[in-house]
């Protein structure tokens, strides 16, 4: 799950000494996806064509206009990958120009109802996509999306800041799970390097890809990984993040990848055997 351009690892070799509210409305306009994708009260869908979800902790109590996102649990097709029993919402943003800072400060602000607090995470964008944050909120079993009549004035601060986002529910591992897997409770996990992936399967490609990028080689030094899978939103299939506890472990796992990619064998092959699309970026981890 990881095919970064390989003459960066062999920069960031050479250069190795180198809490959040994803609450915001959209504005009228923004460029985020074509259409709005509405939570389901079934088992959450699964879609290819571009949605966006609007983001729950943004929403105050509407009974009359809620609906809710169940996650389902995804057959293991790899080496014993953890159980999809959570559902997450993941929120892809860009600042707006001089607003990097003051977009990042927004973000991380708690949501006042967010459904289980302190559970989120926020990556900064280093080198890769279009993107400048990637939150990610864990929502428990369940997600309900509610009319708010006025935005928290954290949503409203996140509104202006941001000149794009996205919004995605997935499937995902137990909270405990996705912490252990991130280094969240690790008192260096700040440190490491995170490679967050989007892939979009080939039709019928589905569980191959979700095979593909769940597995991990023999020998890797990866620390931790996730894989998630969409419910609700954005046009992807699966959001994979793997941790590295340090750039030199990082560019290990690059630089042991060359000889499959050579032969055009391995995961490089497999990525492009079952994904019409994919993107990677490295990332840090500002919060928690």
């Amino acid at each position: 799950m990881k095919t970064i351009n390989r003459f960066l690892a062999i920069a960031l070799l050479a250069a190795l000494p180198a809490s959040y509210s994803f609450a915001q409305t959209s504005p009228a306009a923004p460029k985020t996806s074509p259409a709005t994708a509405k939570t389901s009260p079934a088992a959450a869908k699964t879609s290819p064509a571009p949605s966006t979800a609007k983001s729950p902790a943004t929403t105050a109590s509407s009974p009359a206009a809620s609906t809710t996102t169940s996650a389902t649990t995804s057959p293991a097709t790899s080496a014993s990958p953890a159980a999809r029993t959570d559902v997450y919402h993941v929120h892809f943003t860009h600042a707006a120009p001089g607003k990097t800072a003051a977009l990042a400060d927004a973000l991380k602000q708690p949501a006042p109802n967010a459904p289980m607090p302190g559970h989120s995470i926020m990556f900064r964008h280093q080198n890769g996509d279009s993107w400048d944050y990637c939150v990610i909120q864990h929502m428990g079993t369940k997600a309900t999306v509610e009319i708010a009549a006025t935005a928290p004035p954290a949503a409203a601060a996140t509104r202006d800041a941001s000149d794009w986002h996205t919004d995605t529910y997935v499937s995902g591992p137990s909270w405990a799970d996705f912490a252990k897997a991130m280094g969240i409770n690790e008192g260096a996990g700040k440190s490491a390097i995170y490679i967050v992936s989007v892939y979009r399967a080939l039709p019928g490609h589905r569980e191959q890809l979700d095979s593909s990028v769940s597995t991990v080689s023999p020998g890797d030094p990866e620390a931790g990984s996730v894989v998630m899978q969409h419910l609700d939103g954005a046009a992807w299939t699966f959001l994979g993040i793997a941790r590295y506890a340090t750039w030199e472990d990082f560019v290990k796992s690059e630089t042991s990848s060359l000889a499959d990619q050579a032969k055009n064998t391995g995961g490089w092959a497999s990525l492009r055997d079952h994904s019409s699309y994919h993107t990677d970026t490295l990332a840090d981890r500002i919060m928690p």
